[in-house]
């Protein structure tokens, strides 16, 4: 009779255990969802649209967080989708905000009239202005975004982009973490 006691309390251990173990997995996925949800993603460019800040094929982290206790903000470096093709995401630099008007004379851009002097990241003058030739009134949740590399990059100046509209911004490149000797929080400004 103890025999049987025994294997039926090392039933129930086992079973005590097998539920611990699945308890522990659906936290875990629980856990995931939740972070890739609301918090952060990870993500990969794919492109020379902001180089010499981002090259081709750096893995990144997105905080999709901050965006909820704050308004961007110029010089972000954001990520959103791209309307036209599914699961394909840009990543742009944010340079004018709602309510501006912005206008891009000569290669260079202007914000409300004044050319933006602290512009440093585009590193040359821009050949093509499109869009932003005449000058472009931004509503109350749109944003005017260029890729760092300014000739070679499909941005707010391409009618296929246009302006990105607040609900549309996944949220803000935060980390690089590959390649592994590029690693590092990402500057904005």
């Amino acid at each position: 009779m103890s025999g049987h006691y025994e294997e039926e309390e090392g039933s129930r251990n086992v079973l005590k255990e097998l539920a611990g173990w699945i308890f522990y997995f659906i936290v875990i996925i629980a856990l995931t969802y939740v972070i890739i949800t609301y918090v952060g993603q990870r993500t990969r460019v794919d492109g020379s649209s902001m180089e010499t800040t981002l090259s081709d094929g750096d893995h990144l982290l997105v905080d999709k967080i901050s965006y909820r206790f704050h308004e961007p903000e110029r010089f972000d470096i954001i990520v959103f989708p791209y309307l036209h093709e599914e699961k394909v995401y840009y990543i742009k630099r944010i340079i004018a905000l709602p309510g501006e008007t912005v206008q891009v004379i000569d290669g260079y851009v202007y914000v409300n009239g004044e050319q933006l002097e602290s512009d440093i990241y585009g590193a040359e003058v821009m050949e093509d202005a499109e869009m932003a030739s005449e000058p472009l009134t931004l509503g109350e949740d749109e944003y005017f975004v260029l890729g760092d590399n300014r000739n070679h990059s499909s941005d707010s100046r391409d009618p296929s982009v246009g302006l990105i509209k607040r609900k549309n911004i996944m949220g803000r490149a935060w980390v690089r973490i590959y390649p592994f000797d590029h690693m590092g929080k990402i500057k904005h400004s």
